[in-house]
């Protein structure tokens, strides 16, 4: 299987992301957050490999527009995993993924050099 990258089509970074796989000729697949968002289980998955903290973007506009009971509960993996799974666009992105392993977060040229060609 190959990488697959998780984001939003609309999104700076993701498009990025794309690009440089593209330019490098890497295959991948890619997984809207929009049209297919992540299950819990793969979210869980996730939060195990890494702490729900890296991926629950705080600072992004779709967690500022919550309501700040939602915000302030954000304080376990349970509730970002709830946070996420209702509101993927607050997921960090992109997530470049392969054989269920998260390579990294971001778009990061270097890293994607290191370890995806």
């Amino acid at each position: 299987m190959g990488y697959i990258i998780y984001g939003l089509t609309n999104c700076n970074t993701t498009k990025a992301a794309i690009n440089w796989f593209k330019k490098n000729h890497v295959s991948y697949k890619l997984n809207n957050y929009k049209t297919d968002p992540p299950t819990k289980e793969k979210l869980e998955n996730w939060c195990n490999q890494l702490g729900w903290e890296k991926l629950l973007n705080k600072r992004g506009t779709a967690f500022q527009r919550l309501h700040p009971a939602i915000q302030q509960g954000a304080t376990t993996q349970r509730n970002a995993i709830e946070i996420m799974e209702l509101r993927p666009s607050t997921i960090k992105r992109p997530i470049i993924e392969k054989d269920n392993k998260i390579i990294t977060i971001g778009f990061n040229e270097i890293l994607y050099n290191v370890h995806c060609l």
